[in-house]
């Protein structure tokens, strides 16, 4: 692990401590789950387990919880393309409105074509921590929410159609930790929440085909994004861009972008639905389509 990456994860571990201090014996503000903060501004779970939209994290932190109290979330993502079906599943922890703690596992494999019955899984634990602004109650001035979150992958191998670690299919690792920078802003005014997201990372489709290739085989930032309408206090309509690496020959990997509609009944669930298009996955010459595009449905349930 490069230098700067290691002193990244270490100024992580060294807030978080800080921030998870214990609380005195006599202070009247023990954590509970108060559910304090607006409607939607615990944002969705994306396909990687962290809090923002479908397909990037925003600097927002999971669940209802104010900064004297928690919220937690569970989560099941389907995404299906001409291909390939990916499925997520994962939990969420938000403590104080600034650390954010997740897990989820993505089922990834091939229902078609000359790679079906292609299995690979993948776990991820990540950490965010939120570091300055207020998103939605700094509405007096133009600084955002900043977060900053590192996502560690590790990628289970290759089943099904062929047996092996990811590493047969031209990547140089089957683990890595992207690190990333979230600056999300939400103008109660105008209705309108950005976010930008800066991610240094070496994954190869989010690393379900690993991690560096023939082509690159080292860390490289790319650029994410989203803008949000929000209709009512119930509903959200809008898009993501997510820039990639292209690592392996073997992989013409572009950028993923979607559309999205979520409906927030109640601080409990929520419900994302989504186009979503993920470029080519795999090169066409292995007989896969050239693009790969579909329906995305994400449940959410939580406080």
């Amino acid at each position: 692990m490069k230098s700067h990456h290691i002193q990244t994860v270490a100024l992580i571990a060294t807030l978080t401590g800080m921030c998870l201090s214990p609380v005195r014996a006599d202070d009247s503000t023990h954590a509970m789950p108060d559910m304090g903060k607006l409607l939607a501004t615990g944002g969705v779970s994306s396909v990687e387990g962290a809090a923002g939209g479908g397909i990037t994290p925003w600097a927002l932190i999971s669940g209802y919880g104010t900064r004297d109290s928690y919220g937690a979330n569970v989560h099941y993502t389907e995404l299906g393309t001409q291909d390939f079906q990916l499925d997520t599943y994962g939990a969420a922890l938000g403590i104080m409105d600034r650390v954010e703690l997740s897990i989820a596992r993505q089922d990834f494999k091939s229902d078609r074509g000359p790679l079906n019955g292609l299995k690979i899984r993948q776990d991820i634990v990540a950490l965010k921590l939120k570091l300055a602004g207020d998103a939605v109650y700094d509405q007096n001035s133009w600084m955002p929410q900043i977060a900053i979150g590192a996502e560690h992958k590790k990628n289970d191998g290759l089943t099904g159609l062929l047996n092996g670690p990811i590493t047969a299919l031209g990547a140089k690792n089957t683990s890595g930790t992207d690190y990333y920078v979230s600056a999300t802003k939400i103008f109660l005014d105008q209705s309108i929440l950005a976010n930008i997201t800066i991610r240094d990372t070496e994954a190869n489709q989010m690393g379900l085909l690993g991690f560096g290739g023939d082509l690159h085989n080292s860390y490289r930032a790319e650029f994410e994004g989203s803008l949000a309408y929000l209709i009512n206090k119930n509903w959200v309509l809008g898009t993501e861009y997510r820039a990639k690496p292209h690592n392996l020959s073997a992989d013409r990997e572009a950028a993923y972008y979607d559309a999205f509609l979520a409906w927030f009944p109640t601080k409990n669930y929520s419900v994302t639905l989504a186009y979503a298009n993920l470029g080519s996955i795999a090169a066409p010459e292995t007989g896969n389509n050239s693009k790969q595009s579909g329906a995305y449905l994400s449940l959410q349930a939580g406080f």
